[in-house]
């Protein structure tokens, strides 16, 4: 054991050491959205209650409540990743021998490391056989990945760059749409004055359509608190491990203990700082679904739908998977990371249950961002290719001065606004259309602020927002039938929320630009295009395939076979 590192030292979050949930009181009314089980704080549906797949007994009316210990503990901080891992053992230990007295809870372990080490790199030095695994990273230019701002956090005086977790000390995974209940199931587990306990995952699509075997470990959606967990912060890093467990739900504080320990003795404090450049390889298969042919035949009858007289159809967004099989293994990590050079505009996220391919991706779009009661949320829209040049780059004026793009952003911008403005009050729009460009693409922009009236309505605000007209249509019904005439493959994750629920603060992106990566199978890449009056079935594939060529290029790269590796020393 480290020096130092022996007897934990605990730095008090508060005087009762405990943190609480508000849960507002249930209503009667009930409704069914398109994606969203919506029931508007209904009757709490005990069917629906799991934890890491165990099933409730008894009388759980009361699930509906907090759980009764979320603390946080922090530990006085070293100088490597092994002595903040001989802490974190010595933490555990402490705690077993004084467990606590409630059924339920919580309790995150926190330790800082005095240097920044990349969490990509933590994740990438830990086994593929630790799952699930998971990391998400915010924008660089607009940062609101959350700094943890609490009073006791000591997040509060480095902004959060990006987190990586294995294991799960929660996991919530159903094949129902995602519930009312089932967003009270997460945030009972979550707190304010805990803010960096927070809950990593992302939805599907459509979760009504049917699930094809690639996308079947991921469930409806599916949710994890990481057991162990590594956030990166502006000059300095962070090691935690969470334990959770509900004896009414079948998960007792042994099992939660032992399922931490199990993972904490896989770990490894050796950090290697990786290329970020996947190995050279190239493409052996590659298959699009749908053909070229069968897309203009997709894109003529979407046009002739919304040229029909009486049709409330304005704009559909189409869809395309490429299947790419390369001649060695990609590895999801090793992609995620090349994303992650050409993307500070962009989130990057990786989300991979037990045994199950990795859902990746490098997204320019937020779908919203709450902090407390404050909402942003952004409308995308319109896509035209960066110059090689400053002169060749003004093609944006075209993209600022086309009335086809007009059409599609402002559909996309005043649908968001108005989804806004039925839960927010004092709903603005600044800048109305501006242009966001990022590495190899722009496109046009407005973002959206409101004040949500109570903390609760975000699961309405999540439920409204998705699916926008960026990534579906409007109307949302007719498009939605639409594409499920028209799509002969599965979304999946594809196009649907990807991001974070904590106690104060929540924020999720749209998880476009995504792949869904298996090492040994290799990859589906997904991209969608706007049509709308006026689109040209070849204009659009063209825009299809600048969309995946992020992607794409990464199996065309003529590299060294020998990359020089940086050790974080230790």
């Amino acid at each position: 054991m480290a020096a130092g590192a022996a007897t934990p030292k605990w730095i008090p979050h508060s005087k009762s050491g405990k943190c609480s949930i508000m849960i507002y009181a249930a209503s009667k009314s009930s409704t069914q959205s398109l994606h969203f089980m919506r029931h508007h704080r209904a009757k709490f549906k005990a069917c629906s209650l799991s934890l890491n797949g165990c099933r409730p007994h008894g009388d759980i009316q009361h699930l509906t409540m907090p759980v009764g210990t979320i603390e946080t503990r922090t530990l006085a901080s070293v100088a490597s990743p092994a002595m903040a891992m001989d802490a974190l053992n010595s933490a555990v230990s402490h705690l077993i021998s004084q467990p606590p007295l409630s059924t339920s809870g919580i309790i995150r372990l926190q330790v800082a490391i005095e240097e920044q080490i990349e969490a990509i790199d933590w994740l990438h030095s830990q086994s593929e056989l630790l799952l699930p695994r998971c990391f998400f990273s915010g924008r660089a230019t607009h940062p609101s990945l959350g700094n943890g701002h609490s009073s006791m956090s000591l997040a509060y005086e480095h902004k959060l760059i990006s987190v990586a977790g294995v294991g799960s000390a929660i996991f919530f995974r159903q094949a129902h749409p995602f519930s009312y209940e089932d967003w009270l199931s997460i945030k009972r587990f979550l707190s304010e004055r805990c803010p960096l306990i927070r809950a990593y995952g992302a939805i599907r699509f459509n979760p009504k359509a049917k699930l094809s075997p690639e996308w079947l470990p991921f469930g409806s959606f599916y949710f994890m608190i990481p057991q162990v967990e590594f956030d990166e912060l502006e000059g300095t890093s962070m090691i935690a491990a969470t334990i959770a467990w509900d004896n009414d739900l079948s998960w007792s504080w042994g099992n939660a203990v032992s399922a931490l320990r199990a993972t904490l003795c896989k770990l490894s404090s050796f950090i290697a700082k990786f290329p970020k450049q996947p190995p050279r390889t190239s493409i052996i298969i590659s298959h699009n679904i749908p053909s070229k042919v069968e897309w203009d035949l997709a894109v003529n009858r979407a046009l002739q739908m919304i040229q029909k007289n009486h049709s409330l159809l304005t704009k559909v967004v189409l869809a395309r998977s490429t299947r790419v099989v390369p001649t060695d293994d990609i590895d999801p990590l090793s992609w995620l990371a090349a994303l992650q050079v050409e993307g500070a505009d962009a989130y990057q996220f990786f989300l991979q249950p037990p045994n199950a391919a990795a859902f990746i991706g490098n997204t320019p779009e937020q779908l919203f961002h709450r902090k407390w009661l404050h909402i942003t949320s952004e409308a995308l829209a319109g896509t035209r290719a960066r110059g090689a040049t400053t002169t060749l780059d003004q093609v944006a004026l075209d993209l600022l001065s086309s009335p086809k793009e007009d059409m599609e952003f402002t559909i996309v911008r005043e649908t968001i606004r108005s989804k806004l403005e039925a839960v927010c009050e004092n709903v603005l729009v600044k800048p109305r259309k501006a242009i966001r460009k990022l590495p190899r693409i722009q496109h046009l922009f407005a973002q959206l602020t409101g004040r949500l009236r109570s903390e609760e309505d975000e699961f309405e605000v999540l439920s409204s927002l998705h699916p926008s007209p960026a990534v579906c249509g409007f109307p949302t019904e007719e498009a939605q039938i639409l594409i499920a005439d028209t799509e002969v493959f599965d979304r999946g994750m594809y196009a649907g929320p990807v991001g974070w629920f904590g106690g104060g603060e929540s924020e999720f992106a749209v998880g476009i630009r995504s792949a869904l990566v298996e090492k040994d199978m290799g990859a589906w890449i997904y991209a969608g295009t706007g049509i709308v009056e006026g689109s040209d079935p070849y204009l659009e594939w063209d825009e299809l395939e600048l969309k995946t060529s992020q992607f794409t290029k990464l199996l065309k790269l003529d590299l060294p076979q020998r990359q020089k590796v940086d050790v974080y020393e230790h």
